[in-house]
């Protein structure tokens, strides 16, 4: 089932849910950074450092290539709105909201390491380790799956992909002395 916004001559008032999509996405997008820089704050405050912050230039770049182009594809070509996918979109915006209200104020889009703390491991971390990361993997790909756009789906898909295994591999060097269980301090036998 599609939606289909007026018709093919359509004016951009009859756009409104193509615009009231991409607007929500848009916000939510920028809500999300001004909490992380305030989380990053906090997390600086009490000792916690980044790693790998030559990479965030380049996630925060491809999410703004990716609704910009989202915008002007979406405008340009009106395309009809898929519901499966709309909605497949809205569960993973839930999911989403979960894992950062989960994570509270240590939940932030930089690589934030803090020493002496030990990493959640309870709740969705107990499944899946870069939960998060999934769940942006799959927004980048259904959100313009929900305008018809697959070819963009892909394109920016593999892209998002592409920068999601760099910055996890680099999360990973950095959080391993975080995951290792620590090991009882070997006792020495007194000589006799």
């Amino acid at each position: 089932m599609r939606w289909r916004d007026g018709d093919e001559g359509g004016t951009l008032p009859r756009m409104w849910l193509h615009i009231l999509i991409l607007t929500l996405v848009t916000l939510q997008r920028v809500i999300e950074l001004v909490i992380a820089h305030r989380n990053t704050k906090k997390l600086e405050d009490r000792g916690g450092f980044e790693v790998g912050s030559n990479r965030y230039g380049f996630v925060v770049a491809l999410q703004v290539l990716w609704l910009a182009g989202l915008w002007y594809l979406v405008l340009y070509q009106r395309p009809p709105i898929s519901q499966p996918w709309i909605y497949t979109y809205v569960v993973l915006e839930a999911a989403r909201g979960w894992i950062v209200a989960a994570l509270g104020s240590r939940w932030t889009t930089r690589l934030m390491v803090m020493p002496g703390e030990a990493l959640p491991d309870e709740g969705f971390h107990s499944w899946i380790r870069h939960t998060y990361y999934l769940v942006v993997a799959a927004e980048v790909f259904i959100l313009p799956m929900a305008f018809g756009l697959w070819w963009y789906a892909i394109l920016f898909g593999v892209l998002n992909l592409l920068l999601l295994g760099w910055r996890i591999k680099s999360e990973d060097a950095a959080l391993k002395p975080l995951r290792e269980e620590p090991r009882p301090a070997e006792t020495e036998e007194p000589a006799a």
